[in-house]
């Protein structure tokens, strides 16, 4: 069963088993990760990629903070930006390499995801980025226009987290694949902007959830299939109890009662039930939630949560 598939790799592929993001982890990680990207490759699928970037953008804040001043900070859209141009390059790299004998070319687009100004996220910012802080030095960052709150870890900036409206280079991806190119794109969920009166563009202090963006590029793209790769084989109910079991083959109408039950959590799972939902809801073929070492699997076999309009038991 061939088609487009695009594949949403999740933070796991990006850093050590420990969450580490030096250099040489993340070459380490996008290495292993693209091997398995090529399984898919080499079985026919045409694929689209698109990535997390929490650590990284993290990363970059810290050094904003640590540095601020020597260097002016910059603002969160621009650090996305830098993520996306580091992530796609080791991507590209790590995934010509593990191709290396079908001669497969991949190319990647710096990707702005529109968002709406009017979004309620932007009047209850939940998104915890960066590292955590004492209370002190929250409140001094919190002087600076900063939204801070208590995690049971310590204090940790919260920003909006605004749906994702429309992804604004799909149609540059979408000329590369029609080129030959295996695309990268939307990393991070794509750089936020909203559209202001006068239709000019201009970027937001926001993220956009990286399943949800990737929900709306396989739309945009035409694919066929969604692949996100996490950490777990299985979306599961009643995660941390007793009776916790998989999920294999679900309809949406069947995943959407268990959303709605309470059963994933928004800070892990959530988005990730959504975006299969809004996927296969909205045409899609298939989506799939399974583990990065199973995406070679996921549309060949009964891997994962599989999410269809229909069920193949």
């Amino acid at each position: 069963m061939g088609g487009r598939v695009l594949i949403a790799l999740g933070g796991n592929a990006m850093t050590a088993p420990d969450g580490s993001a030096s250099p040489a982890d993340q070459h380490r990680a996008i290495g292993e990760a693209m091997t398995h990207v090529a399984s898919l490759i080499g079985a026919g699928h045409e694929v689209v990629l698109t990535h997390g970037n929490g650590p990284q953008v993290g990363n970059i804040l810290l050094k904003n903070q640590l540095t601020a001043h020597v260097v002016p900070p910059v603002p969160l859209d621009w650090c996305v930006a830098q993520t996306q141009g580091t992530l796609a390059t080791l991507m590209m790299n790590a995934l010509e390499r593990a191709t290396a004998p079908q001669g497969v070319r991949v190319a990647a687009v710096v990707t702005r995801t529109l968002v709406d100004a009017a979004d309620p996220a932007f009047a209850d910012p939940v998104k915890p980025i960066g590292q955590y802080f004492p209370e002190a030095e929250a409140r001094r960052f919190e002087s600076q226009g900063q939204t801070w709150r208590r995690f049971p870890r310590g204090w940790r900036r919260v920003v909006a987290s605004p749906d994702p409206v429309e992804i604004l280079d799909a149609p540059a991806a979408i000329a590369l694949m029609e080129a030959g190119y295996t695309v990268v794109a939307a990393g991070g969920g794509g750089v936020p902007l909203v559209r202001g009166a006068d239709g000019t563009l201009r970027g937001v202090e926001a993220v956009v959830d990286k399943d949800l963006a990737a929900a709306a590029l396989a739309r945009a793209v035409g694919a066929t299939d969604l692949v996100i790769a996490t950490d777990v084989p299985n979306a599961l109910i009643g995660y941390g109890t007793p009776g916790a079991r998989p999920i294999e083959a679900v309809t949406v109408r069947e995943l959407r009662e268990l959303r709605d039950a309470g059963h994933f959590a928004s800070g892990s799972m959530g988005p990730k039930v959504e975006a299969a939902l809004r996927f296969a809801g909205d045409g899609g073929r298939r989506a799939v939630i399974t583990s990065l070492e199973h995406i070679g699997e996921a549309l060949s076999g009964n891997i994962g949560t599989r999410v269809s309009r229909g069920v193949e038991r």
